[in-house]
């Protein structure tokens, strides 16, 4: 499990959950038995490619901004981002390539979408307030804990901005992150008092940067939809119903294998697949 999703949630006991992160908060909001996976029965699945990439990029960028604004060139990215790979690769990540081959190749091509990041963005221009933020913030009965990606101070007021190497998807499915974004400007609200002015999501590999405008009334509207949501993921733990919900997203999901929509066998028991 690497570093940024340790601070996911934990069962304090079978019924109940000490924390919930914004990532599982959407993850439920998707689909239940996806919530079920991760969060309860805390399957682990062997690590892809795909999440190698996020995790070095995300340090590679982070690492950049340690820079001064000159240094901060793609040459130097590129740098940051072996450096990360080095300091990931036998801890997080280990056994995942089976070639010196394979690995090379996913480097260079990892440096290609890392490069787009200078196509939406000019780091030079940039001094974020904070970058890979750890929070623990109450919201009524609810603990949040998760980590914001960056947080930046523009002419009109505070950005969250939310890092991705994977493709962008219409712009549509990209509701669910833009969700996690909303409960993190919660969370800065109620930290600093200050309400953030825009979430960004920025997809590296195309690029592709979505943008949407928030205010006190959509964060207001954002906290009772949390509210509602913990008071269903409590129900779902207490009846054990985590109903599927079989769509698009499915075709890239970890567990399909063991999910019940896809299979006439059932979901296997948790203590059977741990």
């Amino acid at each position: 499990m690497s570093n940024r999703e340790s601070a996911e949630q934990a069962p304090a006991t079978p019924n109940t959950l000490e924390t919930l992160s914004p990532s599982r908060a959407g993850d439920f909001k998707v689909c239940p038995q996806l919530f079920k996976f991760k969060a309860i029965d805390k399957i682990e699945v062997p690590p892809t490619v795909y999440q190698a990439r996020g995790t070095t990029a995300h340090l590679a960028l982070q690492w950049l901004f340690d820079l001064a604004p000159a240094e901060r060139t793609p040459e130097r990215l590129y740098e940051l981002f072996r450096r990360a790979w080095i300091e990931l690769r036998d801890i997080e990540f280990p056994g995942l390539f089976d070639t010196i081959e394979q690995e090379r190749a996913w480097g260079m091509e990892s440096l290609q979408v890392l490069s787009n990041y200078f196509l939406v963005e000019d780091p030079t221009a940039l001094e974020p307030l904070d970058r890979e933020l750890d929070m623990t913030e109450a919201l009524g009965d609810i603990t949040i804990r998760g980590i914001l990606d960056r947080m930046e101070e523009e002419p009109d007021g505070l950005v969250i901005t939310d890092y991705k190497t994977g493709q962008a998807p219409p712009e549509r499915y990209a509701i669910p992150a833009f969700f996690a974004l909303k409960i993190y400007a919660l969370l800065i609200r109620k930290r600093t008092g200050r309400t953030p002015v825009r979430l960004k999501l920025m997809y590296l590999n195309g690029p592709t940067v979505y943008e949407i405008p928030v205010n006190d009334a959509q964060l207001d509207a954002t906290q009772r939809k949390l509210e509602a949501l913990w008071a269903a993921i409590n129900r779902a733990i207490v009846r054990n119903d985590f109903p599927t919900r079989p769509g698009r997203l499915c075709d890239w999901c970890q567990y399909r294998d063991r999910c019940p929509a896809f299979s006439e066998e059932p979901a296997p028991d948790a203590a059977i697949a741990s």
